[in-house]
């Protein structure tokens, strides 16, 4: 067996998960998608009550969506370690809280850090950035 103290990863340390409904707009249900979702892996905001969409552009990041049902009810990671994408070009600096970002062709779901000049996005910033080596999954502790 491999020594666990030679691998370093954050996967669901901590993790604490909670089931939402679906906007069934920018998160839509598919069969044929790993996950039930072609969403799935990208971070997620609240839209409604009880509703989660793919996050905008400086929007509080509620966490990382992990599974969508046929019922329109996915499963999202609310706290611990996970990746997250980066947004296309964004500033990613260890230690920084993030907010939603965009990635190509402004597609949402994604990850930067906050922008501290940006009140609002200090009032919705959470975690923070451990390791963004890898841009397109990005280890974050929410």
């Amino acid at each position: 067996m491999a020594d666990p103290r030679l691998t370093v990863g954050f996967d669901e340390l901590g993790a604490v998960f909670a089931s939402f409904k679906i906007d069934n707009s920018t998160i839509t249900y598919s069969a044929t998608a790993d996950g039930g979702s072609s969403a799935v892996g990208k971070a997620v905001a609240l839209s409604a009550a009880d509703t989660i969409e793919l996050v905008g552009d400086g929007e509080e990041v509620v966490g990382k969506l992990v599974k969508v049902e046929s019922d329109n009810i996915a499963v999202v990671q609310i706290k611990g370690g996970m990746h997250l994408p980066g947004g296309s070009g964004a500033s990613l600096t260890l230690g920084k809280k993030i907010v939603g970002d965009l990635g190509a062709g402004s597609a949402e779901g994604y990850i930067r850090e906050v922008n501290t000049a940006q009140a609002a996005e200090l009032g919705v910033a959470r975690g923070f950035i451990v390791d963004a080596d890898t841009t397109t999954e990005v280890w974050v502790y929410l």
